[in-house]
């Protein structure tokens, strides 16, 4: 006993020393290998050319060979991994955005007296840091191109030096407090399976309660795991919305960047009528408090236009999938997307093209959204080429994708595991990541996984078996992008 105390109490001793600062005589004044200057709110970034055991407690003033004297200083170890691309954008290679190979700093502050630096923090994220100062961290595969396009020609890359964002950290949620089966909707989403209980929406019902408790899963996932700002409001029996869980078919709201030099919020014409009533006035005005330029409300079109034409649809970002760095909207035509209404909303928003086409289940029925059979992130998009049966059609969209894209290709049984719905988010880093159900995330391939992560920091993924089973949709469809200026 007494032996296993005595050595519990060297390992502890041996733990304390290993999370000790070193005394500052250990450096030397050579051992800087590499630094780098972003911006005046950025401390100077170093690396050295040994990597030591521990954070230093203090660094002397003249440890800087070049005679510089910033303010702060944030010694990285291993290495930087890290490129600026304008005065307010750096690229960040893969290897750095993954929590188990990230690059930590230690951070020291210069003392006005003496001239040396002492440690102010350490062993703090690199990528947060930046994000904190007000950098833009951009995604890349590798900061020399190796393997992918060269650095320069990337989507993200070229997004930044455009102010435009393809991604955004903040979105709108409706909690699924009054779910049910929507018979209205079912009438063409081939992707609901209604049963008795599912369609039984009396208050406290086992599924609303299943629902909930994979909901909270998913809200956790993203907001707590991935530092996503969630924006949350909830629904009752009383509303008659038992899709109100799926916000983005009837809002968008884009940034002046991306919507020719004016932010927008758009409100759009919804198929069914029990979907028509989730556009609540108290939401819209939540969303109108934003203090976007303009509103755009195609939704008057639900009743049909003055000039005697009937009612048209055109349901959101379910309908449309946007690649909003480059200004193209992919439309799959089908009962809820309307093909000129669709032309309309591009000019207004200034999109340069809408690329359209009529994609098919296994049954071949029309999918009835765009966005359960592709998705568009910064640099990669997700896409079921094969349920495109017209060639020309399918040869356009895959040309379409490819200027831009490295393409994950997936079947029909995998656009039924929804891999198709996924929604790439910036994290809390300030990073683009991919939100997905477990089911589409174990759908996926390992070699499509792969190729996802090259160009994205993670995969984050909640199981939610019974809102796609009964709901019809997936993680992207529970998301309402919130674009600010």
């Amino acid at each position: 006993m007494m032996l296993s105390r005595a050595a519990s109490r060297v390992r502890a001793a041996a733990a304390f020393r290993g999370l000790s600062s070193l005394p500052a005589e250990e450096v030397a004044s050579s051992a800087v290998a590499e630094s780098l200057s972003l911006s005046s709110s950025v401390p100077l970034l170093l690396r050295l050319r040994e990597r030591p055991w521990a954070a230093w407690g203090s660094l002397p003033s003249d440890f800087l060979p070049s005679g510089e004297q910033p303010a702060r200083i944030a010694r990285a170890a291993p290495g930087l991994l890290v490129r600026p691309i304008t005065d307010a954008a750096v690229a960040v290679a893969a290897d750095a955005t993954d929590y188990a190979t990230r690059v930590l700093v230690d951070v020291y502050a210069r003392d006005e007296k003496t001239g040396a630096y002492r440690l102010e923090r350490q062993a703090d994220d690199l990528l947060r840091l930046l994000h904190g100062a007000g950098l833009r961290t951009l995604h890349v595969p590798s900061l020399d191109g190796s393997g992918t396009a060269p650095l320069q020609k990337l989507n993200s890359v070229a997004s930044a030096s455009r102010g435009v964002r393809q991604s955004t950290n903040e979105v709108l949620m409706v909690a699924p407090t009054a779910f049910g089966f929507n018979a209205q909707a079912a009438q063409d989403n081939t992707f609901m399976q209604s049963t008795d209980a599912s369609i039984d929406s009396a208050a406290g019902h086992e599924v609303t309660h299943a629902v909930l408790r994979e909901f909270a899963g998913l809200h956790r996932e993203l907001a707590d795991v991935a530092g996503v700002r969630i924006n949350l409001a909830q629904h009752s029996l009383a509303h008659a919305t038992p899709d109100a869980c799926f916000p983005n078919n009837w809002f968008s709201t884009h940034a002046a960047a991306e919507a020719g030099g004016r932010s927008a919020l758009v409100l759009y014409p919804m198929k069914c009528p029990n979907r028509q009533a989730e556009a609540r006035e108290d939401i819209k005005s939540a969303l109108r408090a934003l203090g976007l330029a303009r509103e755009i409300d195609l939704a008057t079109q639900e009743r049909g236009g003055s000039d005697g034409r009937g009612g048209r649809v055109l349901e959101g970002t379910g309908s449309l999938v946007l690649d909003r760095v480059n200004g193209v909207a992919y439309v799959a035509l089908s009962e809820r997307a309307d093909a000129s209404l669709a032309e309309e909303w591009a000019q207004r928003l200034g999109y340069r093209e809408v690329v359209t086409f009529v994609s098919t289940d296994g049954a071949g029925g029309a999918v009835y959204h765009t966005n359960v059979m592709m998705a568009v992130g910064t640099d990669v998009a997700v896409v079921c080429l094969e349920s495109v049966d017209d060639e020309r059609e399918r040869a356009r969209l895959r040309a379409a994708l490819e200027r831009h894209h490295a393409i994950v290709d997936i079947s029909r049984a995998q656009m039924a595991g929804m891999c198709g719905n996924v929604l790439e988010l910036e994290d809390g880093r300030g990073l683009p990541v991919l939100a997905m159900s477990s089911q589409a995330h174990n759908t996926f391939t390992e070699d499509q996984r792969r190729l996802m992560r090259r160009h994205v920091a993670a995969l984050h993924h909640a199981p939610i078996d019974t809102l796609e089973r009964i709901g019809g949709g997936s993680v992207r469809c529970t998301l309402g992008e919130i674009f600010r200026d």
